[in-house]
């Protein structure tokens, strides 16, 4: 372990064999230190080790009566630690500015949507961003959080509007441009991964459009975001993925609108986050924020800031 001076994210939880969020919680808890290398967390291999040592379980472990053992003291530093979960580069700037204008410190999660919420429910997660369409009564979001957080007070606050739809080579050769297309037999899709925004997107629009997944050519290749996606469209391993249009112009592939999407920030109301929520609220509405956002294309904030929904 010491040939390593340190390891990324993905690299811990391969070594501990747990999810990325796990690792996160760690982190957020002050259990794992992180230093930064640019928007990169990195552990300190030593580190490492001595988390493995100090959870060690020998045979007098198991055989002696069980011990209660005082939970660690959380030092003020380590509470002002938040994680964003999501994928969007907007998300980023959220996050700079947080830090700008509070004693936050923010940590990045980049799973998609549904498990992110689940990570909140579960406590994993401070700040998440949801796109999920319910085909059923074409909303965003709000269906799944109702569900999700049961018993969890929460506010749901709009990031900004953006474009989604199909990834197709230039030129668009196969003339893909609805949904009923994906079932063509010449079609090869490439998907997301099972939980995130775009793979709700489509799967949903199969269910109201009556399409089974099994007569879509490639439904069980994934690719785990959305840059991933549109290149595999660029390279020619996939003839269409679902995703959004930020993402073609920066892989070059054309891009087929067929929905705007709400982005969402979800937030859990209770006495540890009122200054977080006052914070993002107060970013979100500043014309600095709004103006970066502009300055990146292809978003739209005319509903940034909005209180979409809030429990009370």
């Amino acid at each position: 372990m010491t040939k390593e001076l340190s390891y990324t994210i993905e690299e811990v939880s391969q070594i501990l064999k747990v999810s990325k969020l796990t690792v996160y919680d760690l982190v957020k808890k002050g259990e794992l230190p992180v230093f930064r290398v640019g928007r990169q967390m990195r552990l300190d291999a030593k580190d490492l080790e001595n988390y493995i040592e100090n959870h060690k379980m020998n045979q007098r472990d198991f055989s002696s009566p069980a011990q209660v053992v005082p939970p660690r003291k959380i030092e003020a530093k380590d509470s002002r630690n938040i994680v964003i979960s999501g994928q969007d580069i907007v998300l980023d700037i959220l996050g700079k500015h947080i830090e700008k204008y509070s004693d936050y410190k923010t940590l990045r999660s980049y799973e998609g949507s549904l498990n992110s919420l689940i990570a909140m429910y579960n406590g994993t997660c401070d700040i998440v961003s949801v796109h999920m369409f319910d085909g059923d009564s074409g909303e965003y979001n709000l269906p799944y959080i109702k569900k999700i957080l049961v018993g969890h007070p929460y506010i749901l606050i709009n990031l900004v509007l953006r474009k989604a739809g199909f990834y197709v080579q230039k030129g668009n050769p196969l003339n893909i441009s609805t949904w009923d297309d994906l079932s063509k037999k010449h079609v090869n899709i490439i998907n997301r991964e099972k939980g995130s925004g775009a793979r709700i997107l489509l799967d949903e629009q199969l269910r109201i459009h009556n399409i089974s997944p099994k007569v879509i050519k490639g439904y069980e290749h994934e690719e785990s975001n959305h840059l991933s996606v549109a290149s595999a469209v660029s390279t020619g391993v996939a003839d269409v993925g679902v995703g959004i249009e930020k993402a073609a112009k920066m892989v070059g592939v054309d891009f087929i609108p067929l929905i705007t999407e709400r982005y969402d920030l979800v937030i859990l109301k209770n006495p540890e986050n009122k200054h977080l929520i006052h914070i993002v609220k107060e970013i979100l509405s500043s014309p600095l924020f709004q103006s970066e956002i502009t300055s990146l294309g292809d978003y739209d904030h005319s509903k940034t800031g909005s209180i979409i929904y809030e429990t009370f």
